[in-house]
């Protein structure tokens, strides 16, 4: 392989690969600048002169004559006299000889491994600049164009073809992919697997519904509303807090927009998913009464010391606090950083008896395991499902059921009694902060 045939093969692969002419420049002179280092130690007595248009390569050693019995002729950038005259029989001492070297001198092996290094040089390129890229826009959105759809992954391709990874766990659960279709995403992360760099979308992540809303509502693009957090279950439901600066502008409703025109293209774009838009609040009692909307709150008692909040409201919210598979009360738990334990208000004729009553039937470790959550009281016990009991003390379910039983014996003639089933309660474990609607 000639150095026109290097060069312009080099030519092709960095255009194919959007490189531009200074840098394709620049990997050129200095893969030839190594090929002469290791052939002759130094290179700084070389010029290297490169036409990437045509395909040229002229490489010059530049070295100053001396005499045949100097003690410099070993020198890199010198020459002797009578090897100099064979060149040019008119040289004299202390004159510069500027000698071409032909690519074809390095030898074979040595233009291969050029080659391979020139390509290699533009891989590694590749590889830096889409790391560098992608780093700057982690939690910004990018659309794409699948390329390829396999069961736990999908494979995304930007505007400059660069793949992109949208994991099954990342996506919502109704997307359906097909090669061809246009994707809209956040970037999650940017991982670097044996020096790869791995870009991981994310159409599931909090922060996709955030610059959805940036993108449909100027208040908060220009910073007049702030979104304070945002918590989700990805397709299903997600609440979001929002608070104003501007105390003219009402933030829900300038997210929600003129009969929902805002609102409903996000809604959309995250395949119908319930969107609670909530006013933030400092005050901790009312952002936690505004989470838990659309139920309405009776009373509650907060424990910041334990990061728990017990809520009390009439037994036909309930329901509406917990949601469907207990979505509402744990997208609020996680909003407002704190657990939420719901409860069935007592009407006036219900009568209620105190666990310590029962210490002669049910051992005293169990009762302290139930009070530490809050369960002081018989029925405040049959209020609570048998799964969270279970979940948030050191009981096993055997022993949940003996007490379930040994309870209910004292209300037996109480046909209103509460079963585990059908128990108006949950909890959920905190991850994030504000929400209502």
């Amino acid at each position: 392989m000639n150095a026109r045939m290097l060069i312009e093969n080099f030519q092709e692969f960095a255009k194919s690969r959007n490189i531009d002419r200074p840098t394709m420049m620049s990997i050129l002179d200095d893969v030839f600048r190594t090929m002469i280092r290791k052939k002759f130690e130094d290179d700084s007595n070389f010029d290297v002169i490169i036409n990437p248009d045509n395909g040229d390569l002229e490489i010059w050693r530049n070295r100053e004559i001396v005499d045949d019995d100097s003690e410099d002729i070993w020198d890199l950038d010198k020459i002797p006299l009578n090897e100099a005259q064979k060149i040019e029989p008119d040289f004299e001492i202390g004159e510069s000889v500027a000698e071409p070297i032909k690519i074809e001198d390095f030898g074979r092996r040595a233009v291969l491994l050029a080659r391979q290094t020139l390509i290699q040089r533009v891989k590694d390129m590749e590889r830096d600049n889409l790391y560098q890229k992608y780093k700057d826009l982690v939690g910004e959105i990018i659309t794409g164009e699948v390329y390829q759809v396999w069961s736990r992954e999908a494979l995304i391709l930007d505007k400059d073809e660069n793949e992109l990874v949208l994991p099954k766990s990342e996506q919502i659960p109704k997307d359906r992919y097909r090669k061809g279709d246009t994707v809209r995403a956040v970037v999650h992360r940017v991982d670097v697997v044996n020096g790869t760099p791995k870009v991981i979308l994310s159409r599931a992540a909090p922060a996709f519904l955030e610059r959805l809303f940036e993108q449909e509502v100027p208040e908060i693009f220009d910073g007049l509303i702030t979104i304070k957090n945002v918590v989700r279950e990805p397709g299903e439901r997600a609440k979001v807090a929002v608070e104003s600066y501007d105390e003219r502008i009402d933030p829900v409703g300038a997210c929600v927009g003129m009969k929902g025109s805002r609102i409903h293209p996000v809604v959309r774009e995250l395949m119908n998913e319930n969107i609670d838009i909530i006013n933030y609040t400092d005050n901790l009692e009312l952002f936690i009464a505004r989470a838990l909307s659309p139920a309405k709150v009776g009373s509650m008692k907060i424990s910041e010391q334990t990061g728990r909040v017990s809520v009390f409201m009439k037994p036909d919210q309930v329901s509406l606090a917990i949601g469907r598979g207990g979505a509402n009360i744990k997208l609020a738990s996680r909003l407002v950083g704190m657990e939420i334990d719901v409860f069935r208000e007592a009407t006036d004729y219900e009568e209620d008896i105190a666990l310590d009553e029962f210490t002669d039937e049910i051992d005293a470790w169990v009762i302290t395991e139930l009070k530490k959550i809050g369960l002081d009281t018989g029925r405040a016990v049959l209020a609570v499902k048998k799964d969270d009991i279970v979940r948030r003390t050191e009981l096993e379910e055997e022993t949940v059921d003996d007490v379930y039983r040994i309870i209910r014996q004292e209300f037996a003639d109480d046909d209103d009694l509460p079963t585990d089933e059908a128990a108006p309660a949950a909890s959920a474990t905190p991850d994030s902060a504000p929400a209502a609607q």
